[in-house]
C-alpha cells in the first residue's frame, strides 16, 4: 500500500519545461530533448529545482520513512514484532532479504533521483541571483551528502569492518545525469570515498547555510548540517569531531529540550502541524503533500484518538517494554488497543517524519566525552541527567559506557537508529554478527542489469 501525493514540483516544472521550450503554440518541443540551458535559464527555474529536491527527500522510501524503517527492521532481533503481509518488509525482519526486494530498489532508485536534481541545482549556480546562491548550493549539498550516507550505511560495508579503501560502497553521482549513455554506467566508489564525498558536501553546506532559513523554516539551515555531521563522525568513531558537531548544535540555542517526552510527537493532531521546538529537522507532512511511512507501518488506528492511522505491521514486543525503568515517561508511551501493543511515536497520520532532535545532540555529546575522557561543553553525566529527569526517572549518580547506550537507545526507539548503532558497536543482530552480510541491503537486480559496472554485495546472487 502506498499513499499517493499530488507532487506540484513535478508538475509546475514540467510546465515550466513546456513553456519555456516553445517560441509559438504551433512550435512545442517533446520535454525529453529540451536543452538544459533552456529547462534551467533562470534563477526562478533552479529554485524551483530545489524545491524539488525536497520533494524527493521526503518520498516515503528515502526520508519519508523508508530509510529509518529499513535500519529497524534489519536491526530487529527481539524488540519488535512484524506482522505484516509485505514480503520486503518481511525480508528485512528476517534478514532474508533478496535482490529484488522493492523497498531495496525503491530506496535506491529514489535517493539518485533526489541526488540527481541535487546535481542540477549544483550545475547551474552561476545563473541564481547572488542573494540566494550560497544558500542554495548549501541546501543541494546538505540533500545530496546526506542520501550518499544513508544509502553507503545501509547498501555498503559499515565503516571500519574491512579496509574502507577497498570495500565497495556506492557510486558518487556528482554530475547531471539527463540522457543515459554508456559514460553514466560507473562502478561503486570506495566506502571511503563515498565518506569523504558526504564530509565534504556536508562540511560544505554547513559552511554556506544560514543559521535561520528564512525562505522556510522547516528547510536545511547550518545546525541540520552540523547534526547530520555529527552522525556521520559518529559512525566513524571519530568522537572528537562528533562531539564538537553535537555541542555546536546545543550551544547555539536555537533548540530546546521538550519539556515532556510524550510533547515530541502528534506533530499534526496536538501541534498543529509545527515542530516542537526540539526538533532540528524533519519531513513536513500535510493533507495536502507529503507521506510519513513510519505511520505506515507502525501505526494504527486507536478508536480514541481521531487522526490516528496505519496498518500495524511493526508491534512492540514484551522484551523491548521490560528494558525500561519503573516510572520512566518513554516505558509508558505504548498503546495496547487489542492484542498487539505500538508505540505512539508513529500514531499521527500527518505527523511530521523526524530526522534530527535536540536530544540525540546531548545524547552524542555525552558518549563522545565519555570515550575521549573529556568534558566539552557538560559532562557525561549532566547530559544523561538531562535526559533522564525528562523521562520522570531520577538523575542517576554515576554513567558508564553501557548505561550511556541504554538511554540513547530508548530515548531514539524506532526512530531509525537500531542498526547503525549497533553496528558502529560491533553488537551481534540476534545470533549474526555485526558485519553480517545478511544486514546490507542489495544492490537492487535491475540496477545490476542494466550497469554491469556495479558488483553486488556479498551473500546475493
Amino acid at each position: 500500500m502506498k499513499k499517493k501525493i499530488y507532487k506540484s514540483y513535478a508538475a509546475f516544472f514540467a510546465a515550466l519545461l513546456l513553456t519555456t521550450a516553445c517560441d509559438s503554440k504551433l512550435d512545442v518541443k517533446p520535454t525529453q530533448s529540451i536543452d538544459e540551458s533552456v529547462a534551467l535559464s533562470t534563477s526562478r527555474d533552479v529554485e524551483v529545482t530545489l524545491i524539488g529536491c525536497y520533494d524527493g527527500l521526503q518520498d516515503s522510501d528515502v526520508y519519508g520513512g523508508g530509510f529509518q524503517y529499513s535500519s529497524e527492521l534489519l536491526g530487529n532481533s527481539d524488540e519488535l514484532l512484524f506482522g505484516g503481509t509485505f514480503q520486503n518488509l518481511l525480508e528485512m525482519n528476517n534478514k532474508q532479504i533478496t535482490t529484488a526486494n522493492v523497498t531495496a530498489l525503491a530506496t535506491w532508485r529514489d535517493s539518485y533521483i533526489t541526488i540527481n536534481r541535487c546535481n542540477n541545482v549544483l550545475s547551474a549556480l552561476d545563473i541564481v541571483d547572488e542573494d540566494k546562491r550560497q544558500r542554495i548550493e548549501g541546501e543541494a549539498k546538505f540533500i545530496r551528502g546526506s542520501l550518499f550516507f544513508d544509502l553507503v550505511r545501509l547498501y555498503a560495508k559499515t565503516w571500519g569492518d574491512g579496509d574502507n579503501a577497498a570495500n565497495p560502497g556506492i557510486p558518487l553521482v556528482l554530475k547531471p545525469t539527463r540522457i543515459i549513455t554508456d559514460a553514466d554506467k560507473v562502478p561503486r566508489n570506495s566506502v571511503a570515498e563515498v565518506y569523504a564525498q558526504v564530509l565534504s558536501d556536508l562540511t560544505e553546506a554547513k559552511a554556506l547555510l544560514p543559521e535561520v532559513n528564512d525562505v522556510n523554516i522547516n528547510y536545511a539551515n547550518k545546525y541540520a548540517a552540523a547534526a547530520q555531521l555529527s552522525r556521520v563522525y559518529l559512525m566513524q568513531s571519530n568522537f572528537a569531531a562528533s562531539r564538537d558537531e553535537a555541542n555546536e548544535v546545543i550551544e547555539s540555542d536555537k533548540y530546546k529540550l521538550a519539556p515532556t517526552f510524550s510533547s515530541l510527537f502528534y506533530t499534526f493532531l496536538r501541534n498543529g502541524g509545527a515542530n516542537p521546538a526540539e526538533y532540528i529537522f524533519s519531513m513536513i507532512v500535510t493533507q495536502q503533500d507529503g507521506v510519513n511511512d513510519m505511520n505506515t507501518f507502525f501505526g494504527t488506528q486507536i478508536s480514541g484518538i481521531p487522526g490516528t492511522s496505519g496498518r500495524g505491521d511493526i508491534r512492540i514486543a514484551a522484551r523491548h517494554r521490560a528494558l525500561y525503568e519503573a516510572g520512566d515517561e518513554r516505558g509508558a508511551f505504548f498503546l495496547t488497543p487489542t492484542n498487539n501493543t505500538f508505540t505512539q511515536k508513529h500514531l499521527d497520520t500527518y505527523g511530521n517524519v523526524l530526522q534530527f532532535r535536540l536530544a540525540e545532540m546531548y545524547l552524542t555529546r555525552a558518549e563522545s566525552n565519555f570515550r575521549l575522557g573529556t568534558s566539552v561543553g557538560a559532562t557525561p553525566l549532566a547530559d544523561i541527567n538531562l535526559i533522564r529527569t525528562r523521562a520522570k526517572l531520577p538523575a542517576a549518580t554515576t554513567v558508564t559506557l553501557a548505561s550511556i547506550l541504554k538511554e540513547r537507545h530508548l530515548e531514539l526507539a524506532f526512530e531509525g537508529h537500531m542498526l547503525h548503532d549497533l553496528k558502529r558497536n560491533k553488537a551481534n543482530v540476534g545470533s549474526l554478527p555485526y558485519n553480517s552480510p545478511k544486514l546490507i541491503l542489495p544492490i537492487p537486480q535491475r540496477e545490476i542489469d542494466v550497469n554491469p559496472k556495479l558488483v553486488q554485495n556479498e551473500g546475493y546472487n
